[in-house]
C-alpha cells in the first residue's frame, strides 16, 4: 500500500514573497524548513539520499493484481531521478526467452553441473540489494479515479458558468483588449529597419550559449566553471539548491536567463518608439519572460519533481483540485487563492482598534476611535484612505496599526470607510466622493468634537482626493483643514509608472464598455492589474505552490487585505482614468472643475507633509516628488525605504527600513534632492509626529466616540468594510 502524503500548506516564504511585492513581510511566520541537499556530482557519483528518520522508506506502489503495471515514460523517470539526486534508472530491456543449450557432440565429455563449474552464491542476506529508483511511486488508482471524476463534474459547471456570463456581453469579445498588438507591430517594424542590430544581438546570444554548453560539459566531467549569467539579487524563483548544484538544472536556469536577457535587449534596441509604446512593449515582454520561467513548469522545476516523486504525483492531483477551486471562485475566471481567508474575520482578528461609527452616508462610514490617553491634541485627525482597497491597511493588527499608534500619540482619529459600490451607485462621480467624503466628514467631526479645524491625511487615491478638496476649499475660502499629509500620492501623472501601460484610448474604451454593462468595474479586475506589476511574486509563486506543489495557502493578513478589493463606480472611475492618468488635468491650473470651481493646486497654502517610498511601483516616488513644486505653502518631503505598503506601514518598534529627509530647498530634479538628503534609520512615523505636533500643541481632555452631538451607530470597523467584492 502506498504511503499517504502529508497535507501541504504554502510555505511562509511564499507568503513573504507575495508580501514583499506589496511591500511587507509575513508577520510571525515560522522559519522555512531546510530542504535536503541535492546531489551535485556526475551521474556516476550521485547517490540517492536516505529516508528521513520520521518517514518510512519510499517503496514503489504496486497496482492491483487485476491491473497491469503501467510503464513510466523514460523521460519522466530520468527527470525525477535527477531532481531527487539519484542516478537515472537504467532503461528496462525487453525480456527474452532462454536460449536452449546445444546438444554435446558425439564422444565429447558432457557439461559439468553448474554447481561444479561456478563458485557458490552468497546467502540472500549477503547479496547486494538493487538500487532504489529514486523513491518513485505510482499514484493511488482509486485517488486518480475520484479526482478525475471530480474534475469532470466541476469542469462542466465552470464552463457552463463562463458561457452564461459571456452570453450577457454585448457583441463579440475584443481579441486584443490590452491593445498589445499594435505596439508590438510598431516595435517589429522598427527592428526590421536595422537588421544589423538584430544580427549583433543574436551573435552575442549564441556566443554566450556556446560558452554555457562548454561550461556545463566541464562540470559534468567533474571540473569547475563560473556561471555565464546569474539571476538578479533577490530573485526567489531559483532558491532551491538544485538550481546551482545540479548541472542539468543549472543549465536550464542559465538558458532561461540568457533568453530573457536576449529578448529584453532586443526590445530595448528598437529605436524611434514613442515613450508610451516603448513602455508597453517592455512591460508585456517582461510578462512573457516571467511566464516562461522554468520554475513555472513541473518537468523543469526540481522542487516540483522531488515532490512528485515523494507523493506519486498526488501533489499534481491536489494542485488540479486547487486550480478548479480558484476557477469556481472566479466563476470561470482564474482567481488565485493567495492566503487562507478562513483564518481572518474583519473586526475580530483584523481591524480591531476600538471605536464607533458616528456618521454614515451613501459613500462612506466615519469611524471615531476610542482614546487611550487622558488628554488629546486639540485638532482631530481625519484619514482619507483610497477606495480601491479597504481602509484597514492602516489597522491590520495591533502591532502594525498606524491608527492604533496615532491614537496612542494623542490624536482623536477619524477615518473614512468607503462603501463597496454596486450598480445603484454607477453615477457617483469624483465630485460626489469629494462632497460625501471629506466635506461630509469635516461637518460630522465638528458636530462630534466641536472643533472646526482638523489635520488631514490622504493615502494614495485618497491623497489625490484630499488635494482636489483643498484646491476647491481654497476657492471658497474654507480653512477647516489646518495641515495636510499625503502618503504615496500622485498629483502630477506625467510619470505615472507602469500603471500607465493600461491607460490608452483603446483600453479606456474597453473598460468603459465593460463598466456600462454593470455600472462598476469589478474589484478583481483592479486586483489583477496590480498583481501584474509584480507577477513573479503575486502570480507565479502561487501558481507553483498551489497548482504544482499542491499546497494550501498560508494565512497572512497583508495578502488577505490585498485580495479584499472593492468595486469602482463607472462614472468616477472613468473620470479618474481619463482626467488624471490620461490627460493629467489635475496639475494644470483650471484643468478640472468640481462642483462649480476650477481647481488650481497652486492655491493650496496649508502646511503639507509628503511621504513617498523608494520602491513604490504604484505611485513612483519621483512622481510624488513633483508636488513639492506645486503647492504655495510650506512643504516637507520624506522618502521612506521599501514599497507602497511596507514603506508606509512601518511602526517604530519594527526597527526596519530607513527614511531620507532634506531640510533645504527642493531642486527641480528628484535625483538631486536625494543626493543631498540625509538617511535616518527606522520608521518615519516619529518624524511625522514631531511635524504634526509642531503645527499646534494645544491639548484637550480625551473625547469618547458618541459622547458629542453625534451618537454612536455601531462598533468599529462598521458595516461597509465587511461587504466583499463578490457579495
Amino acid at each position: 500500500m502506498s504511503r499517504k502524503p502529508r497535507s501541504g500548506r504554502t510555505p511562509p516564504e511564499v507568503a513573504q514573497s507575495g508580501a514583499a511585492a506589496l511591500g511587507g513581510p509575513a508577520e510571525g511566520s515560522p522559519p522555512a524548513p531546510r530542504k535536503p541537499p541535492v546531489g551535485t556530482g556526475t551521474p556516476a557519483q550521485v547517490t540517492s539520499a536516505p529516508a528521513e528518520p520520521d518517514q518510512a522508506p519510499m517503496v514503489r506502489a504496486e497496482p492491483p493484481a487485476s491491473m497491469p503495471a503501467a510503464a513510466e515514460p523514460e523521460a519522466a523517470r530520468i527527470a525525477l531521478a535527477v531532481a531527487s539526486g539519484a542516478p537515472p534508472p537504467a532503461p528496462q530491456q525487453p525480456s527474452q526467452a532462454p536460449t536452449p543449450s546445444p546438444e554435446p557432440a558425439p564422444g565429447a565429455e558432457p557439461p559439468r553441473p553448474a554447481a561444479e563449474s561456478a563458485a557458490p552464491k552468497p546467502p540472500p542476506a549477503a547479496a547486494p540489494s538493487p538500487a532504489p529508483e529514486a523513491g518513485f511511486r505510482l499514484p493511488d488508482p482509486a485517488l486518480v479515479g475520484r479526482t478525475m471524476a471530480d474534475v469532470a463534474e466541476r469542469g462542466q459547471r465552470i464552463v457552463h458558468e463562463f458561457l452564461r456570463r459571456q452570453g450577457g456581453a454585448d457583441g463579440p469579445p475584443n481579441p486584443d483588449p490590452l491593445n498589445i498588438g499594435s505596439a508590438f507591430l510598431e516595435m517589429t517594424t522598427r527592428l526590421m529597419a536595422n537588421p544589423a542590430r538584430m544580427m549583433q544581438a543574436q551573435i552575442g546570444f549564441w556566443q554566450d550559449y556556446l560558452t554555457l554548453w562548454q561550461n556545463t560539459a566541464r562540470r559534468m566531467l567533474g571540473g569547475q566553471a563560473e556561471p555565464v549569467i546569474a539571476e538578479r539579487r533577490g530573485d526567489k524563483r531559483f532558491k532551491d539548491d538544485a538550481w546551482r548544484e545540479n548541472e542539468v538544472f543549472d543549465f536550464i536556469k542559465q538558458s532561461y536567463l540568457l533568453y530573457s536577457r536576449y529578448f529584453t535587449n532586443v526590445v530595448h534596441g528598437a529605436e524611434g518608439l514613442a515613450p508610451k509604446t516603448a513602455q508597453k512593449v517592455d512591460f508585456y515582454t517582461r510578462q512573457f519572460v516571467d511566464a516562461m520561467s522554468p520554475t513555472n513548469f513541473w518537468l523543469t522545476n526540481p522542487e516540483v519533481l522531488r515532490k512528485t516523486a515523494e507523493t506519486g504525483g498526488e501533489n499534481l492531483l491536489k494542485g488540479l483540485s486547487n486550480l478548479l477551486s480558484d476557477l469556481e471562485r472566479g466563476k470561470g475566471k482564474l482567481r488565485i487563492h493567495m492566503t487562507d481567508e478562513s483564518k481572518f474575520t474583519i473586526g475580530e482578528n483584523i481591524a480591531v482598534t476600538p471605536g464607533k461609527v458616528v456618521y454614515r452616508n451613501a459613500l462612506m462610514e466615519l469611524i471615531q476611535y476610542s482614546p487611550t490617553t487622558e488628554t488629546v491634541l486639540k485638532r482631530p485627525l481625519l484619514i482619507l484612505p483610497p477606495w480601491i482597497n479597504k481602509f484597514y491597511i492602516l489597522d491590520l493588527r495591533p502591532k502594525n496599526s498606524f491608527v492604533r499608534w496615532a491614537v496612542s500619540q494623542g490624536h482623536t482619529v477619524f477615518i473614512c470607510s468607503w462603501v463597496n459600490p454596486d450598480e445603484s451607485l454607477a453615477e457617483m462621480g469624483f465630485e460626489d466622493y469629494m462632497r460625501l467624503g471629506p466635506y461630509a466628514a469635516l461637518d460630522a467631526i465638528e458636530k462630534a468634537t466641536g472643533e472646526r479645524q482638523v489635520n488631514a491625511i490622504g493615502y494614495c487615491l485618497g491623497g489625490t482626493l484630499l488635494a482636489s478638496t483643498l484646491a476647491h476649499m481654497a476657492r471658497r475660502g474654507d480653512d477647516r483643514v489646518a495641515s495636510a499629509t499625503f502618503f504615496t500620492t500622485m498629483l502630477d501623472f506625467e510619470e505615472a509608472g507602469e500603471l500607465g501601460v493600461f491607460i490608452d484610448e483603446e483600453q479606456l474604451q474597453a473598460i468603459e464598455a465593460k463598466m456600462s454593462q454593470r455600472g462598476y468595474l469589478e474589484g478583481s479586475e483592479m486586483a489583477d492589474t496590480f498583481n501584474m506589476l509584480r507577477a513573479n511574486d503575486l502570480i507565479w509563486s502561487f501558481v507553483v505552490q498551489n497548482y504544482l506543489l499542491g499546497q494550501e495557502p498560508f494565512p497572512f493578513d497583508l495578502l488577505f487585505w490585498n485580495g479584499d478589493s472593492t468595486r469602482m463606480p463607472a462614472k468616477m472611475h472613468s473620470f479618474y482614468l481619463r482626467r488624471m492618468y490620461q490627460q493629467n488635468d489635475l496639475v494644470k491650473p483650471g484643468g478640472i472643475t468640481l462642483d462649480g470651481e476650477a481647481l488650481d493646486l497652486r492655491d493650496i497654502k496649508v502646511p503639507s507633509y509628503f511621504l513617498a517610498t523608494r520602491e513604490d511601483h504604484i505611485a513612483p516616488w519621483k512622481s510624488s516628488y513633483r508636488a513639492t513644486g506645486i503647492f504655495s505653502g510650506p512643504v516637507r518631503f520624506v522618502l521612506a525605504a521599501s514599497g507602497h505598503i511596507a514603506g508606509v506601514v512601518n511602526p517604530p518598534d519594527s526597527g526596519k527600513y530607513s527614511h531620507w529627509v532634506s531640510t533645504g530647498d527642493f531642486p527641480a530634479e528628484p535625483a538631486e534632492w536625494f543626493e543631498h538628503a540625509t538617511e535616518f534609520a527606522g520608521s518615519w512615523w516619529p518624524d511625522w509626529q514631531r511635524w504634526i505636533t509642531a503645527q499646534d500643541r494645544s491639548t484637550v481632555p480625551a473625547r469618547e466616540p458618541g459622547a458629542g452631538a453625534l451618537p454612536a451607530l455601531e462598533d468599529a470597523p462598521g458595516s461597509y468594510v465587511k461587504v466583499m467584492a463578490g457579495d
